[in-house]
């Protein structure tokens, strides 16, 4: 029998994730911070707009892609209040790895299974479902709950226990951050020589200089459209969570402080609902 799924979060990703699910005929409900958002979901895909927690008491599975660790936490504990024992939930949230270990203790005081399963992929990812996905938790959890995930990941892995997920994502983020720098930096050093960028990004990338980035985004940047596939704030919120778990860790960490202090920059000077790519305007 298929799972009865629901999704909580219907933002710029998460409304594609729902959308899949939806197109499986697994989706049973969603929720949103914003009620109206869910509504208009559910008008368009005749499935339950969730007012408050007791909507997912029927679920096999609740998926979650909500802001911050304060919101999944607050999610964990509504849902651990209503899952029935055996039901899973999957958090594709990026939060802190202490904040997936408590979420998944919470849950099992109740019987209730947890993945933390962060994603990576963009919106491109997500409207394709073809995001990867890092998951935290355990194997015989992650198989129960592998045709939610299939619905739109292209890979699926199980990277240890809760909080492997989380701590994958962390190197994930400290990597997109670098190569944004370095894009960023390398397209307006472009700029100033003058270079035709319809010459330069086919051979930039048919090259050793080739990333997901320059592919998605370096078209769009050089012509100041910065539409949000990954907003400025996200990054910058995700790099302070990464920030914090290198402190603990006790390594050097000049490229996370580099692109914190540029993404906040950002964030204050009006454009923390831009995409990553509006980093080329500080470069310049």
């Amino acid at each position: 029998m298929s799972l009865r799924t629901a999704f909580i979060g219907l933002g710029a990703m998460g409304h594609s994730m729902a959308g899949h699910l939806a197109d499986r005929g697994m989706l049973v409900a969603v929720g949103n911070r914003t009620f109206a958002k869910a509504l208009l979901f559910s008008d368009a895909r005749s499935v339950k707009a969730a007012s408050g927690f007791a909507d997912y008491a029927n679920c096999d599975v609740v998926a979650l892609c909500v802001s911050a660790d304060a919101d999944v936490l607050e999610n964990i504990d509504g849902l651990a209040d209503v899952l029935a024992p055996g039901a899973i939930v999957i958090d594709h949230s990026t939060v802190a790895v202490e904040t997936a270990r408590e979420a998944a203790r919470r849950l099992a005081a109740r019987g209730i299974q947890f993945l933390d399963a962060p994603v990576s992929g963009g919106v491109e990812g997500a409207k394709n479902g073809k995001l990867s996905i890092m998951v935290g938790g355990d194997d015989a959890t992650l198989e129960r709950a592998r045709p939610v995930l299939e619905a739109y990941g292209a890979r699926i892995a199980l990277m240890g226990a809760n909080g492997a997920g989380q701590a994958t994502k962390a190197v994930n983020q400290i990597l997109v951050a670098g190569i944004n720098e370095a894009v960023c930096e390398g397209l307006a050093f472009a700029e100033k020589l003058g270079l035709d960028p319809e010459r330069l990004l086919p051979t930039l990338m048919a090259g050793a200089a080739s990333n997901w980035f320059l592919d998605k985004r370096g078209a769009t940047m050089l012509r100041n459209e910065f539409k949000p596939g990954f907003k400025c704030a996200h990054m910058a919120k995700d790099l302070r969570i990464v920030q914090a778990m290198a402190d603990a860790a006790g390594i050097q960490h000049p490229v996370i402080d580099r692109a914190l202090a540029d993404y906040s920059e950002l964030e204050q000077n009006g454009n923390a609902d831009a995409d990553t790519s509006a980093l080329i305007t500080l470069k310049r």
